[in-house]
C-alpha cells in the first residue's frame, strides 16, 4: 500500500504544481530540462541510484552533497504535459522506493506562451 499511497500523493502534488505553472502561462508542450530530486543519507546508495538511472537511460543523473546527506538529481529533457510529467514522476517514486531513498519532487524553468 505504501507505493500506491506515494504514487497517488505524488500525482496530486504534480497536478497542483502544473495548475500553478498554467497560471504563469507555461506552455507545457515545450520541451525543457526537468530536474527530479531523490534524497539519500548514504553516498553509496546515491551513487548506485545515479548509475542505475544513467545506465538505463532514464535521464542524466548526478550526485550532490547536501546538508542532510546527498541528492541525486535526474535531469530529463521533456515536455511537462500532465500525462508525460506524471508518468516520469511516478517512475522516480518507484526508484526512490526500490533504492530506499526519498523522492523530493521536480522543478523546471517556465516556458511561457507567446
Amino acid at each position: 500500500m505504501q507505493t500506491i499511497d506515494s504514487l497517488l500523493s505524488t500525482s496530486f502534488q504534480d497536478t497542483e504544481l502544473l495548475k500553478q505553472l498554467d497560471e504563469d502561462r507555461d506552455d507545457f508542450s515545450i520541451a525543457r530540462d526537468v530536474d527530479f530530486v531523490l534524497r539519500a543519507t548514504e553516498l553509496k546508495k546515491a551513487d548506485l541510484t545515479a548509475s542505475f538511472v544513467t545506465d538505463n537511460q532514464y535521464g542524466v543523473a548526478s550526485v550532490e552533497e547536501a546538508d542532510e546527506g546527498y541528492r541525486v538529481i535526474v535531469t530529463v529533457h521533456m515536455p511537462i504535459t500532465q500525462h508525460v510529467l506524471c508518468s516520469v514522476s511516478a517512475l522516480m517514486v518507484c526508484l526512490a522506493q526500490l533504492f530506499s531513498l526519498e523522492y523530493d519532487g521536480w522543478g523546471c524553468v517556465v516556458q511561457r506562451r507567446a
